[in-house]
């Protein structure tokens, strides 16, 4: 095949699914993965696609180091998130042992948590005070406490959570794609959610539509390694995604 027409096929790829791997493209071509690594690198050069880790994503997905503080973020998609964290909520069921992300979305769960026979561990420290208010049992893990994200983060909290096996884990993410997975700015904080998510039976990741269109340095986790639950589809690629629910 010409290098114009694969062009042209990898495009029309990510127009339908959003996101695509060096690997399903050297299996859909039948080529090597350098010609495959030479195609996106020209069409990214080009502005046509964005070269992420493992494979490319639309233009329109924008990457970015960006952390904006907790409290601009609490204002942002407030009522998607309301809808989300209503919807997360009602998951718990009596006898959960539940890991509590730090995050804005995470965090409105917490106004509907019902079930008193459920126990908790978070990152972060608003959402300790909040579960404790509300008389639930809660731990609140150790280590460096970082103000953009209100999260505990670094060696001692990831050393923490290893002795920790949760029934379900709900997470906060800055970016999801199903070619980069689910992504954060920030290095430790990705060490440590990657360790709480591999310790969870049952992961659930918690953003708006917009966060399908976004992609941060750092991933924590691929596509499939947890549910996502969202406030709408982001596309008509996403509506046969089996891991994906879009709370009512």
């Amino acid at each position: 095949m010409l290098t114009e027409k694969r062009q042209e096929e990898i495009l029309r790829l990510l127009e339908s699914k959003g996101s695509v791997t060096v690997q399903e493209l050297k299996e859909i071509f039948q080529t090597s993965e350098s010609t495959i690594r030479r195609d996106l690198t020209m069409l990214h050069e080009k502005g046509a696609l964005v070269k992420v880790f493992g494979g490319a994503v639309q233009a329109e997905t924008s990457v970015t180091t960006k952390e904006e503080q907790v409290s601009l973020r609490e204002e942002q998609n407030r009522e998607e998130k309301i809808r989300i964290g209503r919807y997360a909520a009602s998951l718990i069921e009596p006898g959960d042992f539940v890991y509590l992300d730090a995050g804005t979305t995470t965090g409105c769960m917490i106004p509907f948590l019902t079930e008193k026979d459920s126990a908790f561990v978070t990152n972060a420290v608003s959402h300790a005070l909040l579960l404790a208010a509300k008389g639930f049992r809660v731990q609140l893990i150790g280590g460096q406490v970082k103000a953009a994200t209100e999260a505990i983060v670094g060696n001692e909290a990831y050393v923490n959570l290893q002795k920790y096996n949760f029934t379900k884990g709900f997470f906060g993410a800055n970016g999801v794609n199903r070619t980069a997975g689910f992504t954060t700015p920030d290095v430790d904080e990705a060490l440590v959610k990657e360790c709480a998510m591999r310790r969870s039976r049952n992961a659930y990741v918690l953003c708006d539509s917009r966060k399908f269109h976004q992609i941060s340095p750092v991933s924590f986790g691929s596509f499939y390694e947890a549910r996502i639950i969202t406030d709408e589809l982001p596309g008509e690629s996403y509506k046969n995604e089996r891991n994906l629910i879009v709370a009512e």
